[in-house]
């Protein structure tokens, strides 16, 4: 993986990651933003990748329901976001991803092996964000929290 600052403005940065075959994508973006310590961003990328592992929350299930594909697959859409979650930076990313009968699959982004590249942008926001545990459904959720310059949002 490559990394580069594309903004700064007011202690609040843009980069642009470029994965390279292999690289597991998922990982090098939440390790990045730990040693970057990005306690709030939005991500969003595209690319192309031979493996992917994606999450499909039941209900029922109470959790998440996985699964693997192997083959090459373009990624068409991936969005996400970058909050704490127990003290670190946590990604939340969905991606739709375009097959060579240009059928499309979709999901909770769990793992994703890059081929041949991703440019992933991580664009830092204004506040803190922060997950919570949510009793319901047993998943840690974004909840509304102050900003970095002490204002509620």
């Amino acid at each position: 993986m490559k990394s580069i600052e594309l903004h700064e403005d007011n202690g609040l940065h843009t980069y642009l990651l470029v994965m390279e075959t292999g690289d597991e994508a998922f990982s090098l973006i939440t390790s990045f933003a730990e040693e970057q310590n990005i306690t709030a961003a939005t991500m969003t990328a595209i690319g192309a990748c031979c493996r992917v592992t994606l999450g499909y929350f039941d209900p029922d299930f109470g959790d998440y329901r996985e699964r693997e594909f192997e083959e090459q697959l373009e990624i068409a859409s991936c969005m996400g976001d970058i909050a704490m979650d127990d003290g670190k930076p946590a990604l939340h990313a969905h991606i739709v991803l375009g097959r060579h009968d240009f059928s499309a699959l979709a999901g909770h982004l769990q793992k994703i092996e890059v081929f041949p590249t991703m440019e992933v942008v991580i664009t830092e926001v204004p506040a803190y964000l922060k997950k919570k545990l949510h009793r319901e459904t047993g998943l840690t959720l974004i909840a509304p929290d102050k900003s970095r310059d002490g204002k509620t949002r």
